[in-house]
């Protein structure tokens, strides 16, 4: 019949429950900054479609903004960090703020400023939350 805990293995008991716990969220933290990083390379490597099929999403995506009596769509959310400013030049709406752009969002400005501003289509971007106070994600939207 095994004897009673002494404080000791109460101790070791903890500080391996304390490790455990560290351990846990240790590799939670490599697992969240893996994925992190393999979705900026993936937003950084994305393209916007081949021309006539962008557009056919895009009036589509549109026909039934407008068919539910919409005025606007958001068309792309990304982190502020992915901003060459984090996002600065958007949040204080600088009319310059398109050249912080990179990845998709630019390619996806670039798309818009040679297909969709001829047409008389307008685009706005803000900062759409906060973490911490300062600025997380971005949203950009087609307006008409």
């Amino acid at each position: 019949m095994p004897g009673l805990l002494r404080p000791e293995d109460l101790k070791m008991i903890s500080l391996d429950a304390e490790t455990e716990e560290y351990n846990r969220e240790r590799d939670l933290k490599k697992k969240k900054a893996q994925q992190d990083k393999e979705l900026r390379e993936a937003f950084m490597s994305r393209k916007v479609a081949e021309k006539a099929l962008a557009i056919d999403r895009v009036n589509n995506a549109i026909r039934i903004a407008a068919q539910n009596g919409q005025h606007h769509l958001q068309v792309i959310t990304f982190p502020s960090s992915y901003c060459s400013d984090g996002g600065r030049r958007i949040n204080i709406a600088d009319p310059e703020w398109p050249t912080t752009l990179t990845g998709f969002a630019k390619d996806a400005y670039e798309f818009y400023d040679t297909e969709l501003r001829p047409l008389g289509y307008k685009l706005r971007a803000e900062i759409i939350s906060f973490p911490g106070g300062m600025p997380g994600e971005v949203a950009m939207s087609l307006t008409w």
